[in-house]
């Protein structure tokens, strides 16, 4: 354009000679032209010449065009060469210049064959699929070599090599059939590179260096479900060992497996081409029809795909497992992830921590590998895997610790859970080297919200019931959250592990309210349960508080760190009954007393809760405050009934004894039916006291009927062994065991370990000497021991120190005695009995070696305990072993003070009876009194 062109030229090519004619025709062409250009033609030194930009004519700007897309494409931009070159060739709309021909016409048509290579190559690069075009242009131009190679490559990076090798030799042949030439350097090397594809293959699972643990029945279990479903995902929190069992399984199948690792991808965009480097093909340039590249590789093709660590791609890679397993029949994928794939057809494996005792295992053998000479108890072991969730990860993290410090050192850091399993191997990935970055990897793929609850549901103890997390956590995201493995959904419970639960808790943020809203919301619960748990409904009602305990005493905790007096003091009193009936007082005691330090009278309208926090007090705090506490129950209503039955069971041996009975049998004709009914049993003991076992059981029985009706099974078992200590006091044993039995299988299905550890202790005393009776005395042990009851505890001990003094077994009974002697509750008033027993029972001992002066002085002991509580009958038993080791004159003296001392009519009274047994005055003044 702009360069003028002579007439003689013109009138050549167009065929329409010189002259007027030549004219003519350009005058039609300009009037043409003017209508859209412009005046664009003009004449020029005997020619003519158009006046038009090189852009404005197609010709000229398709090569523009094609240059800068080749040189794009020399620069390794194949996307941008690419474009470019569609450009250029859509410029074309047939032949160049084909009414003219010549030579001009050639070498277009020849520019625009290169441009069409350099944009099939470009779109080569880019992972397009190109093989039917090239297919097409090859059948036109079977001796344009750069279009063969261009084809060759297309058909190997497919997969479809065998192809490949015979477009090389169909070219091959051709050269040689009609030119009788050789291929070019290019396709040789072309054909060089097929013939050694052969030694890429699909990468296998990655061989293990340590021995495989504790999950036998998850292989046979994932390899049966591969059998039945074509997708299976392993779904679990970081570091369960998700990985550890594909492997496993992956190595135990029959056929060709690809293993691929996408913990290190971080761009979805590239996973088909990691997949095809994991298979050994050719990686592929970026690009979606790669996948077509992965799904004609693996169809036809039977094989299991391992896509390990999927969670943070997890969308992508569904996307992928879907398309290839529509794709290709023969294909079984096994991914592990800490949520699930969530497409159609997906089998999921939930991948637990180990149990306790292959936990155990792992970690005794990971530490005998660092430390040739580990040798630790299973308890210690045990303690230190549960105290990591079990997770196989973080007990191998511990054990490595091993290596510089010793088993002892480790199990005193338990607390910090998160510290302890640090160190790991150089050559694992740095989010599996410390057991923090495991849990980091999981808490970084959350969103804010999901942070935010997962941070809030740490405040829970034990995990939470559905409705509860909802209501404190809000229900938003919690369903995600068990998805993404950061919480366990099971029996309508939501769980989290405690070592997620550490690293949650320390981003809780702080002036978040949620502990306040955990303790108001359990105490909203134990003030639902409380009444009921005095009623036929308490078998319901008990699982439900002892689902929440850890959660209870969360709660408590709160309230006596933060100093909320009233919350924690409604606690303290809804929660009595409950951690009464099940024996487990003790874990709130120290919160008990750590509140009354801070209290510095009864609040107002909270007489009764302060008392119950006196009560639950440890022994030697409670004490201090008995005083005020007694001032507060007699100006004050009784909302909570067990409060005042507690209150005498703990005051027997105080001078406010008296005024403890009466606050109880005030109520016995009062409008609470429980707290009649605990009148009427109360109201027995003065009648027993007084000798009248009559009217003693007719308030017992009537206290057994009033349980019954209200269906309260723990009162009801204490009224029928009150029963059975009257049959048994009158010598009918066989009725004694039967009221007992009735009475154990209520507390044995209220889980009253306490009070199953009492009764079994009774009744054997009712088998004395039997084979039966020791089997009573070693159970009730246990169960004290499991209630931590170190009262009960000794009353089991007591009884088995009477089968060894039965046996001669003078230093084994003395032994068990002793230890029993340490552990009575003094102010409780069923140690009394067994207290008795131990004293007496260690007389016995110095009796038997000869020593009468110990003897009585045990003897003595034993009446004192037992007069001091009002326990007059227990005393009596006292009084009688004194007897035993006094003369015939003081012997007969001591029986009539026994019996006066049992309520028997005789002229001694119960004051001479005691100075008869040698008590000092003082003591005497204080039984009488009360």
């Amino acid at each position: 354009p702009g360069e003028a062109v002579q007439a003689g030229r013109l009138a050549e090519a167009s065929g329409g000679g010189e002259g007027h004619a030549l004219q003519s025709q350009v005058s039609r062409l300009r009037s043409v032209l003017r209508s859209v250009l412009g005046p664009v033609i003009e004449r020029s030194d005997g020619g003519y010449r158009i006046l038009v930009e090189p852009a404005d004519v197609d010709a000229c700007r398709f090569e523009r065009l094609a240059d800068e897309g080749r040189a794009a494409l020399r620069a390794g931009d194949a996307r941008r060469a690419a474009a470019l070159l569609r450009e250029a060739l859509g410029l074309w709309r047939g032949p160049a210049l084909a009414d003219l021909g010549g030579g001009e016409g050639i070498r277009l048509d020849e520019r625009r064959l290169a441009a069409l290579e350099d944009r099939i190559e470009a779109e080569l690069r880019l992972g397009g699929e190109v093989v039917p075009e090239l297919r097409e242009l090859v059948g036109r131009h079977p001796l344009r070599e750069r279009l063969a190679a261009l084809y060759i490559r297309a058909l190997r990076d497919g997969g479809r090599r065998a192809e490949a090798l015979a477009a090389f030799e169909e070219t091959r042949r051709r050269l040689a059939d009609e030119l009788g030439t050789d291929p070019s350097s290019e396709l040789t090397t072309l054909h060089e590179e097929l013939l050694r594809a052969d030694v890429l293959a699909a990468a296998g699972p990655p061989a293990q260096l340590t021995s495989f643990v504790g999950r036998d029945g998850d292989v046979a279990g994932v390899a049966e479900l591969l059998d039945a479903s074509r997708l299976v995902t392993l779904v679990g929190p970081g570091g369960v060992g998700k990985t550890r069992l594909a492997v496993e399984v992956a190595g135990r199948v029959h056929g060709d497996v690809c293993f691929v690792e996408l913990a290190p991808l971080r761009d979805a965009a590239v996973l088909p081409q990691t997949l095809l480097g994991a298979l050994g093909l050719r990686e592929s340039r970026l690009g979606g029809l790669a996948i077509e590249r992965l799904i004609a590789a693996l169809s036809g093709r039977t094989l299991l795909l391992v896509l390990d660590n999927c969670e943070h791609l997890v969308d992508a890679v569904a996307s992928l497992a879907g398309r290839l397993l529509a794709a290709c029949p023969d294909l079984r994928v096994l991914a592990t992830s800490r949520e699930s794939l969530t497409i159609t057809g997906e089998a999921l494996w939930p991948v637990r921590p180990l149990e306790g005792g292959a936990a155990g295992r792992l970690f005794t053998d990971r530490a005998a590998a660092v430390r040739r000479d580990f040798a630790a108890g299973p308890e210690v072991v045990q303690r230190i895997c549960d105290a990591l969730d079990n997770l196989p990860l973080a007990i191998e993290l511990a054990a490595a610790r091993l290596r510089t410090m010793d088993i002892a050192d480790l199990a005193s850091r338990l607390d910090d859970r998160l510290g302890i399993p640090t160190r790991g191997s150089r050559t694992a990935d740095e989010r599996h080297r410390t057991l923090r970055a495991v849990v980091a990897w999981s808490w970084d793929l959350l969103d804010d919200a999901e942070r935010r609850t997962a941070g809030r549901f740490t405040v829970f103890a034990g995990g939470a019931p559905v409705t509860s997390a909802r209501q404190v956590c809000g229900g938003e995201v919690l369903e995600s959250l068990v998805d993404k493995s950061l919480l366990d959904l099971s029996d309508g419970r939501y769980r989290m592990l405690e070592t997620v639960r550490a690293y949650g808790a320390e981003r809780l943020d702080a002036a978040d309210d949620v502990r306040r809203v955990h303790a108001r919301h359990f105490l909203e619960l134990a003030q639902a349960a409380d009444p009921h748990l005095r009623r036929a409904e308490q078998l319901e009602w008990l699982p439900v508080l002892a689902a929440e305990h850890d959660n209870l005493l969360v709660a408590l905790r709160w309230a006596v760190e933060a100093k909320d007096v009233e919350v924690a003091l409604r606690l303290f009193a809804s929660m009595s009954n409950y951690l009464w009936v099940r024996g487990l007082t003790g874990s709130v005691a120290a919160q008990a007393a750590k509140l009354l330090d801070v209290i510095e009278a009864p609040p107002d309208g909270l007489g009764e809760e302060y008392v119950t926090c006196v009560l639950l007090a440890a022994s030697d705090t409670w004490q201090r405050y008995r005083d005020a506490a007694q001032a507060v129950l007699t100006t004050t209503p009784g909302r909570y009934p067990f409060v005042r039955f507690l209150w005498l069971m703990r005051n027997v041996d105080g001078p406010g004894a008296r005024d403890a009975y009466a606050l109880v049998t005030a109520h016995r004709n009062g409008p609470d039916p429980w707290a009649r009914a605990a009148a009427r049993f109360v109201a027995g003991f003065p009648e027993l006291a007084d000798g009248d076992t009559a009217a003693a059981g007719r308030e017992f029985g009537a206290s057994v009927r009033e349980f019954r009706a209200l269906g309260d099974r723990w009162g009801t078992s204490m009224a029928l062994d009150a029963l059975a200590g009257l049959a048994h006091q009158d010598g009918d044993d066989a009725r004694a065991i039967e009221l007992t039995d009735e009475a154990l299988a209520l507390t044995e299905r209220l889980g009253a370990l306490e009070d199953s550890a009492d009764l079994l202790v009774n009744r054997g005393d009712y088998q004395a000497g039997s084979d039966a009776a020791r089997a009573d005395y070693e159970r009730a042990a246990g169960l004290a021991r499991r209630a931590g009851s170190p009262t009960y505890l000794a009353a089991a001990l007591r009884g088995l120190g009477d089968i060894a003094l039965r046996a001669g077994d003078l230093d084994e009974a003395e032994r068990l005695y002793s230890d029993a002697l340490g552990r009575f509750d003094a102010h409780w008033v069923k140690s009394a009995g067994n207290r008795v027993g131990a004293l007496i029972g260690l007389g016995r001992i110095a009796a038997a070696r000869g020593d009468r002066d110990v003897a009585k002085h045990r003897y003595r002991q034993a009446i004192e305990s037992a007069a001091m509580i009002g326990a007059l009958a227990e005393a009596a038993r006292g009084v009688e072993a004194l007897a035993e080791s006094s003369d015939e004159n003081e012997r007969r003296g001591l029986l009539d003070a026994a019996a006066a001392l049992r309520g028997v009519a005789c002229p001694t009274t119960r004051a001479d009876a005691l100075r008869l047994a040698g008590l000092p005055e003082a003591a005497i003044a204080a039984v009488i009194a009360r």
